[in-house]
This record gives structure tokens, C-alpha cells and sequence, in this order.
């Protein structure tokens, strides 16, 4: 068993002992590429969507140093009329760039390396077939098919590692885009390999002003065309999750939903959050587990000028107009707010509406991120600010601080984070929704939450578990804040969150547009 060529089925079969969803059918697309000129595919989606459980899957499938057809029979690949046609029949290579980016970080050498350590292992299968004092791997790899007259198939897992972490040295990107050139875009191409699966993070249409492999059939999160359904879990497959653990499907969605490609998925969901609430049986940040708001604060602050004013519309919760088509894969050169938004898409922190062309942040478990990336954030000091007034108004409100609340309330109005317009009932709505912005960190956010006898403007519901009071925000223009609480008792908004606690803040704030004050009335 190689390391890199022929390896076995062993790493696929780790992920179907957990709880694995069924995306064996991404085999039946890449049998159909087999011998085509379409054979060269790549599926780029952020960290923790199943791209390594992809490339594992399709490993066990190809490798004929493994018997697989027992592992596969539970699954929907093996009803497809492929299935037997290409199972376990090629040479399969599978190459884990991250795994040289680690062991050689910081040296120049690495392509070098990576080549040289595949070429030994590969020998080993092949000791009658020597490879000569001058050979790359596409020599060595030529030469085998030539004489075997097999055909490879190759897997390469994150493939755009060192691009993303070893972006500034020019020399070592020229030198891993022209070896990735010399594999896959050239005439012997097709003699070496039965096809190609890479997956990654950025997408690789482009390479500066060059084109680097646009030979590939690409799908990515700004098009993801007919592999969406891979990209990460769907709506029945989550609500099959949920009933099987016996979770809440509407939280599930708030917390890991809002990635979407057209109207056939709809609602595209963080496979690896999912499956991590549901095993632990509790809704929370997973995300930042495994990738850093330091990523997001590092991409944030790299664009200082032009980029505020999107951000703001974004963090509010609105949408953003963006052109995704200029987005090259060097990430050492973001020169526009299109392409930093545009990365922010391929990184997950951002979903994408291909028909309306705009960006959003796609739910609570990102809009976390955004909100620690910004608090530390060293170039955009007014939403920084912002954070830190939201920081202080739920405090405050949590306080029962009536004054307090009112004053911040009115310095948010009065920032340029405000609305454009100031003068009727939404506006203050506008203005409370970027106030209570933080709450995310503990609450679940409910705008205009439906009660039976109407809808009270903000509600603030606590996570499972914690000792907060849920809360209930009504607001007035130029009435009182007393005439505020009057109708939350009235319409007895608090009653439809009495399943979550007893604990409950009634919040009347209220907006007069004489005196330009903001006035306001707290009871538990």
C-alpha cells in the first residue's frame, strides 16, 4: 500500500462510520467525465464543507489496490449503471497539498519536494519501470502509461494551498502554476490520466492576467452549476438530521443555513456544523473552531478604502451588489471591494445570489465571525465602534439602564453607521437592528416575531442553557415609550416566549421627532 499512489479504501470508510450523508452520486458525474474531454474537474467550497470526505470517497471508488464494492453497497452509487464499470479499476494517486505546506512552510523547494516524494513512492508500484536522472512526474507518469497502457487517476485535496499561504513569494506560485500547466494542460494529458478530481478553496480560472487551467470544469460557490447538491448538505438532507437527533430544524437553518444556487437548492447548509450540532446536540459557533476570525479580520482590513460603506450594508443585514467575474486566485493582490467581497464568498464568510448578484452574510454562525473580526479590526474604526456601542446597549439593556440605553441609542442614530433617513418607525428599526448587532453572541435575533395579536419589533431569545432573560423590544414614533410597554402587554407579546423562559425584559424605546430625543422604558 503506497503512500500516495494506491493507497486503500481506509480513509473513506472513516467518514461512513460517523454519520455520513449520501453523496456517493458525485461519482456518477465523474464517471461520465472518464475519457471525455471534460475529464478535468475541480469543486472548489470553504473550509469544513466535506471537501476531503469528497476526495476520500472518490479514492476508495477508483483505487484498484482496494476491493470497495461492500463499502459502496449502502449507498446510491451502487444502483447507478457505472457503478461496476468503474469500480477499483485504475492506478488512483491522491495528494493532500496541505500536507507539504506544513512540513516544508516557508521554503522555496516545496513543488520540488512534493514531486520528488510522489515519484519515489510511485516507483515502488512500478520497479520495472525506472525513472530517468531528468524526469518530472508527468515524465514518470507518461512513461508508466505508455508502457502498462493504464490510465491514472489523480486526486488532489486543497489544491490551492500553497496559493493561499505562500501567496507574496512569486517565484514558488510561478513555479506550482507551471507544474500544475505541465500535468494538465498539456498534449499528453489525456494519455496520463482517465481523469482528474481537485478540490479546494479558491477557484483557478485565473492566475494574474493568465489563464492557468481553464480546461477545467470548474464548480465553486459563485457557480456551482449541476454539482450544487455537493457543495454541502441540502434541505431534506438536514431535516432528515434534525428528526433523527431530534433537533429543531428552524434553529438548525438560522445558525448553519444561507448558502444557496438557484432555485433547485435553495437552502445549502455547513455540512460540518450541522453534523456537529447534531452530535453534540447543542447550536454554537463551529466555525470558528476550525477557521479563525483572524482570517476574516486579516481579509477585512486588507481593503482600507472603498470597502466601509458595503461592509456596513452587510453587517446591517442587507445586500450588496457585487461582480464576481474578475476574481483571480492570487490572493496577495485584493484590489477592489468586488474582489475582496468575492473572495469572502469562496472563504464561506459570504453567500452569493447569482440571479440578483449580490452578497449577504449568510447566518448567525458568520455573522459571529464578522462581528469578533470587526471588534478587532485595525483599519475600519467605525465599525469597530459600532461594535463596541452594540457591546454597550445590550449590557445596558440587560441592566435595566433606561437612561443609558436611550443615549446610546441616539449616538447610533447620529453616527454615520446610521440610516440615511430618520423619519418614521422603521428608521428607528434600522437604527436598533445595527444597536442590537451583538446580541448575536448570546441570543437568537427575531425581527417583527409574530405573537398571535401582532408583531413585536426586535425579540431577543436566549441561547439553550443560559441564564440570560429573553427580551422584547417595541418601538414608538413620537408616542411614548410608556405607550411602547402598554402594547406589549396588551397584545401579550412576551406569552409566545414563555416556552423558552420565564425570565423576560419588556424594552419600550421610543423616538420624538420634536425634541429629537430618544426616551426609554424597561420592566421584567
Amino acid at each position: 500500500m503506497g503512500v500516495f499512489i494506491n493507497g486503500g479504501n481506509d480513509g473513506f470508510r472513516r467518514y461512513a462510520t460517523r454519520e455520513y450523508v449520501d453523496k456517493t452520486n458525485l461519482i456518477a458525474y465523474i464517471n461520465s467525465t472518464i475519457g471525455t474531454d471534460i475529464m478535468l474537474t475541480c469543486v472548489t467550497r470553504p473550509r469544513r464543507f466535506g471537501k476531503t470526505a469528497a476526495a476520500q470517497m472518490l479514492y476508495a471508488y477508483y483505487d484498484k489496490s482496494s476491493d470497495s464494492r461492500e463499502l459502496f453497497a449502502p449507498y446510491k452509487i451502487a444502483s447507478d449503471p457505472s457503478f461496476g464499470q468503474h469500480l477499483n479499476k485504475y492506478p488512483a494517486i491522491y495528494i493532500d497539498v496541505t500536507d507539504f505546506t506544513t512540513r516544508y512552510a516557508g521554503r522555496e523547494d516545496i513543488v520540488d519536494l512534493m514531486q520528488r516524494e510522489i515519484m519515489e513512492d510511485i516507483a515502488e508500484d512500478y520497479p520495472d519501470i525506472e525513472a530517468k536522472d531528468n524526469d518530472d512526474l508527468m515524465a514518470l507518469l507518461l512513461r508508466i502509461a505508455m508502457r502498462t497502457g493504464e490510465k491514472f487517476v489523480m486526486i488532489i485535496d486543497e489544491w490551492d494551498a500553497i496559493c493561499r499561504e505562500a501567496a507574496d513569494k512569486l517565484s514558488l506560485m510561478d513555479k506550482y502554476v507551471n507544474f500544475l500547466r505541465r500535468m494538465f494542460k498539456g498534449g499528453n494529458t489525456a494519455k496520463v490520466f482517465a481523469c482528474v478530481y481537485m478540490t479546494g478553496i479558491l477557484p483557478i480560472k485565473r492566475y494574474g492576467t493568465q489563464s492557468a487551467l481553464n480546461n477545467f470544469q470548474e464548480f465553486s460557490m459563485t457557480d456551482a452549476d449541476m454539482l450544487a447538491g455537493y457543495i454541502g448538505f441540502t434541505e431534506s438532507e438536514v431535516k432528515s438530521l434534525c428528526s433523527k437527533y431530534d433537533m429543531d430544524y428552524e434553529e438548525m437553518k438560522n445558525w448553519y443555513d444561507g448558502y444557496s444556487f438557484g432555485p433547485e437548492y435553495p437552502a445549502i447548509f455547513n455540512p460540518n456544523s450541522v453534523i456537529q450540532a447534531c452530535e453534540r446536540h447543542t447550536y454554537k459557533n463551529y466555525w470558528g473552531k476550525t477557521s479563525s476570525f483572524e482570517t476574516l479580520q486579516l481579509y477585512i482590513d486588507m481593503n482600507q478604502t472603498g470597502v466601509q460603506e458595503c461592509l456596513e450594508k452587510i453587517v446591517r443585514g442587507e445586500s450588496q451588489k457585487v461582480s464576481v467575474l474578475r476574481f483571480g486566485f492570487d490572493v496577495s493582490s485584493i484590489g477592489s471591494d468586488d474582489e475582496l467581497f468575492t473572495l469572502m464568498i469562496h472563504l464561506g464568510y459570504l453567500a452569493y445570489d447569482a440571479e440578483s448578484r449580490t452578497v449577504r452574510i449568510p447566518n448567525k454562525e458568520i455573522r459571529m465571525e464578522f462581528i469578533e473580526a470587526l471588534r478587532g479590526s485595525k483599519t475600519h474604526k467605525k465599525l469597530q465602534a459600532m461594535v463596541k456601542l452594540s457591546d454597550r446597549l445590550m449590557k445596558a439593556t440587560l441592566d435595566g439602564d433606561e437612561q443609558q440605553v436611550a443615549e446610546i441609542v441616539g449616538q447610533i442614530h447620529d453616527s454615520d453607521a446610521g440610516p440615511d433617513f430618520y423619519n418614521n418607525e422603521q428608521a428607528l428599526r434600522s437604527v436598533l437592528k445595527l444597536g442590537y448587532i451583538s446580541a448575536i453572541d448570546d441570543f437568537v435575533s427575531i425581527q417583527e416575531l409574530p405573537t398571535g395579536k401582532g408583531y413585536a419589533d426586535l425579540a431577543f431569545i436566549p441561547r439553550l442553557g443560559s441564564s440570560q432573560p429573553a427580551v422584547v423590544v417595541e418601538l414608538k414614533w413620537n408616542k411614548t415609550e410608556h405607550a411602547a410597554i402598554d402594547q406589549i402587554k396588551e397584545r401579550n407579546y412576551p406569552d409566545v416566549l414563555k416556552r423558552f423562559t420565564d425570565n423576560i425584559l419588556l424594552v419600550g424605546i421610543s423616538y420624538d421627532e420634536t425634541t429629537k430625543q430618544h426616551t426609554c422604558k424597561i420592566e421584567r
